[in-house]
């Protein structure tokens, strides 16, 4: 059969996709990219936010609508929205055929061919504060939990940052999806060829006030070393010359398995550093508490780990961060960030913001304002808070009005903006290294890259001038000089010829 899916989400949920797509080209299933041709059509899906949530029930009604009047014959729903809200779409939307939570990936191929499924079991177990699991046996995936054994819902205010890892790992007793793919499990990349993503550890342990990620995806698990330098090693056989190493904490890789090692990250990005045919290696999804001197003296002795760091914040004032639930003061973070700065020179820092959380004070978005000034980022993303049921903060009043929400979000990034445009005009003349990713979207005759300092789909590109495009096919590095700055993006202009 031919098989469409439709990705929604972040990078982790991407490779969930891919690997789906895997399993179902290794059954002999045919793989399409026209939702008009699939005989079966995937959505997996997200639900972080409200608008996440939207956008992926929008795409199941619009595949819906295939099943209806096209050629599509089944329709599965899988990731953090089936997980979340199994019952719910099983009931309103009655064209679904099958649906798969984020702990049933390797399910697919059953949900694709029609097989009748047994409920999808999850590990239930309890952990104590040395991080030791001990399983207490298993349920089906939609049944009540065991008699005496609950879901506690965390006070919204809560010790304060000291307390952050009292989620996953350290309540009671939790139902928790345990799925983790390793470096024998099928994938199909859907990213252009000279890029990858690789999760090397799956779900979360804090207990931020504003997010579901840990109900969804259960508690934090690394994989083993081997099995993350096994993958990296497949992929660069393969032609992938940029990993791209994604979790939901990156920098607390191993820790789950052993709180007294601290190093486990760095030595991975050293075992990976020694890849042949790898360019370079990016880490996403930093945490200002887990990132240690061993993770920043490997980022700084590995010549392919770029110096780029994804630190999301989320905030800068004491008091949101306290009701927020994350650790670490505005003090901590400018420390870290300086910290970084002399370790790694040149590094490109990147966060994300939340502005309109509950009981958020215009004094509180000064003191992110005067923050974002100071440290001067070069990559900033600002999030609208969204009440979501099931968190802890969904238990808070969401007293600040949505316009100014907007309004917060837009001062900031007005801020921003000036940063980056005064930094941008002042790298004219310098001399970059770039990877072609392939024609603008823009303007297919303008070829576009990145620089060491810009991921993927998520930070400003780069677009050279004076040079024959079709010299330059995608995945090539190239050495360029920056010759203008336009907004966001820049202007480079190729100094030698490309390298393959």
């Amino acid at each position: 059969m031919k098989i469409g899916l439709i990705s929604l989400g972040c990078p982790k949920n991407l490779v969930d996709s891919e690997v789906m797509l895997g399993l179902a080209e290794r059954a002999g299933h045919e793989i399409t990219g026209e939702a008009t041709e699939a005989d079966v059509l995937v959505v997996n899906t997200c639900a972080f936010i409200d608008s996440a949530k939207q956008e992926s029930i929008n795409t199941i009604l619009e595949m819906a609508q295939h099943k209806i009047d096209g050629r599509a014959r089944r329709l599965v729903v899988t990731g953090c929205l089936a997980e979340r809200y199994r019952e719910e779409l099983r009931t309103q939307i009655p064209e679904i055929d099958a649906i798969l939570g984020t702990g049933e990936v390797d399910r697919i191929v059953g949900a694709i061919d029609g097989q009748p499924a047994a409920p999808a079991t999850l590990s239930l177990f309890r952990r104590g504060a040395d991080g030791s699991a001990e399983t207490l046996g298993q349920r089906p995936a939609a049944s009540a939990p065991p008699e005496g054994v609950s879901s506690p819902v965390a006070k919204a205010e809560g010790p304060g940052p000291k307390a952050d890892r009292t989620s996953a790992r350290h309540r009671d007793a939790e139902v928790l999806p345990t799925y983790l793919y390793d470096a024998t499990t099928p994938r199909r990349l859907t990213t252009p060829g000279h890029y990858a993503y690789v999760k090397i550890a799956e779900g979360c342990d804090y207990n931020c006030a504003f997010c579901i990620i840990p109900k969804l995806r259960g508690a934090y698990r690394s994989r083993e070393e081997a099995s993350v330098v096994a993958e990296a090693r497949a992929l660069a056989a393969r032609g992938v010359k940029e990993l791209l190493l994604v979790s939901q904490d990156t920098t607390f890789y191993g820790i789950d398995r052993d709180r007294q090692d601290r190093g486990a990250l760095g030595r991975l990005l050293r075992a990976l550093n020694a890849i042949d045919g790898l360019e370079w290696i990016r880490l996403l999804y930093l945490y200002p508490t887990t990132i240690t001197a061993e993770t920043i003296d490997a980022m700084a002795a590995c010549d392919k780990v770029v110096r780029y760091v994804d630190l999301p914040l989320q905030h800068a004032s004491a008091a949101m961060l306290k009701r927020m639930r994350r650790p670490g003061t505005r003090r901590s973070y400018e420390t870290l960030l300086a910290n970084l700065r002399h370790a790694l020179p040149g590094v490109t820092l990147r966060t994300t913001f939340v502005v309109g959380f509950p009981g958020e004070t215009e004094a509180d978005v000064d003191d992110l304002v005067d923050f974002v000034k100071t440290v001067e980022f070069d990559h900033v993303g600002v999030f609208t808070y969204s009440h979501e049921e099931g968190t802890a903060a969904a238990a808070l009043v969401d007293d600040v009005p949505a316009a100014v929400k907007r309004r917060r979000q837009r001062r900031v990034m007005q801020i921003q903006q000036r940063i980056v445009a005064r930094r941008q005009k002042a790298r004219v003349g310098q001399q970059v290294r770039v990877v072609v990713d392939g024609p603008s979207k823009e303007h297919e005759l303008v070829l576009q890259g990145r620089l060491p300092g810009q991921a993927p789909d998520v930070d400003p590109v780069v677009f050279f001038t004076d040079c024959d495009p079709t010299e330059y096919p995608a995945g090539t590095f190239v050495d360029a000089e920056i010759v203008d700055a336009s907004g966001y993006d820049l202007i480079v202009r190729p100094v030698e010829a490309p390298t393959l």
